[in-house]
């Protein structure tokens, strides 16, 4: 398998409430929205992350991004409202803070040594 581009859903309760947490995550608005159930951020060329309604599933799932920097990262994060609800060592691997947005989805934000 070949994998060009890769899309990660977060499935959320209510659209408005998922998009205002994911928009102060990366610090601005979604970049498509292509229809009432869903909005899209570009990550990198090849990453996309989207938030769509999905009630049942809703607060099931974990994304882990990976940063170049995890303290730089939480004090960009700390004036848009979101702080860690805890940041470990993990191993001699790295470090990682981990995050939830309003229905109980897992961000995790990890920096590798």
């Amino acid at each position: 398998m070949d994998v060009e581009v890769a899309f990660t859903a977060v499935p959320v309760a209510a659209l408005a409430t998922g998009q205002a947490y994911f928009e102060q995550l990366f610090g601005r608005p979604p970049d498509i929205v292509p229809n009432e159930r869903e909005v899209m951020w570009r990550l990198t060329d090849t990453a996309w992350l989207y938030v769509v309604i999905d009630e049942a599933r809703a607060g099931l799932t974990t994304v882990t991004f990976s940063v170049g920097d995890l303290d730089t990262t939480l004090v960009e994060l700390a004036p848009r409202g979101l702080t860690p609800v805890g940041v470990e060592d993990v191993g001699t691997a790295g470090r990682k803070a981990t995050l939830q947005d309003p229905d109980g989805n897992t961000v995790t934000l990890i920096e590798v040594h």
